[in-house]
């Protein structure tokens, strides 16, 4: 049982290691760039935030962020390759490789591929700045992180299935994506929204992403609707994914 999606995941992760340093670098520029930048530029005009040190307050966001951008790009990027450029998944098809397993695969990849820049970033975040958590919290840190990437990686898997043109994937993620993210208040409180607004803000799924993040690992606590929020968006955007995938296949 889901061996033919392990086979898909070791395939992407020897693929991952042969570019891991430029990969690396690149990934760790954008959102080190963001805390410096935000973290200490801002630090003199924004004390604190609902009793957060600024630069401890946007953390948790970036090193979110880091994570499910790479699970996104990722399986995006790998399955539009891999379907349009090597055909790799037209011999996937002529093996006892299920649609589960493709789709499982690229998820776990996704996941992997996000969990090993959001550590790094959180590492070298860690080595650079004052930024300390409690190891405690650690845990329902990561819960929330792996039900993040698995969504944003069924999202880039559906996007890699249904979208044809390379380019259409990039505005993709600078229409919907990124919109959704900053929205989510990685660098400000919700409570900034005016009241009208904040129910149907904390209503995205991104908003219990970085809201849920940022209560893990800083309070070690999460509230229950972004726990259950996290836990169905993940469900049903895997269910789509399939969904997405097996109708794609069949024409």
């Amino acid at each position: 049982m889901l061996k033919g999606a392990f086979s898909i995941w070791g395939r992407d992760m020897l693929v991952l290691r042969r570019s891991i340093f430029s990969e690396l670098l690149s990934v760790v520029a954008y959102p080190l760039t963001l805390y410096l930048a935000f973290g200490f530029g801002l630090r003199g005009y924004i004390a604190d935030v609902e009793g957060i040190p600024y630069p401890l307050f946007i953390a948790p966001g970036l090193i979110t962020m880091t994570a499910v951008n790479a699970a996104f790009d990722e399986s995006s990027w790998s399955m539009w390759f891999h379907r349009k450029v090597q055909r790799t998944i037209e011999e996937y098809r002529v093996t006892p490789v299920t649609v589960y397993d493709i789709v499982i695969g690229k998820i776990f990849s996704g996941f992997s591929q996000g969990a090993i820049k959001g550590a790094v970033v959180f590492l070298v975040i860690l080595v650079l700045t004052p930024f300390r958590i409690e190891y405690a919290h650690l845990p329902l840190y990561i819960l929330c992180l792996a039900l993040a990437s698995m969504t944003f990686s069924c999202l880039g898997t559906i996007c890699g299935t249904t979208i044809d043109k390379p380019e259409n994937i990039g505005r993709v993620s600078s229409v919907i994506i990124v919109p959704l993210i900053f929205m989510a208040g990685i660098f400000f409180p919700l409570s900034s929204y005016p009241p009208s607004i904040l129910p149907f803000i904390r209503l995205l799924p991104t908003t219990a992403v970085f809201e849920g993040a940022r209560d893990a690992l800083l309070k070690g606590e999460i509230a229950p609707e972004y726990l259950v929020n996290l836990v169905v968006t993940a469900a049903l955007s895997f269910a789509l994914a399939v969904f997405t995938f097996n109708r794609k296949m069949s024409e």
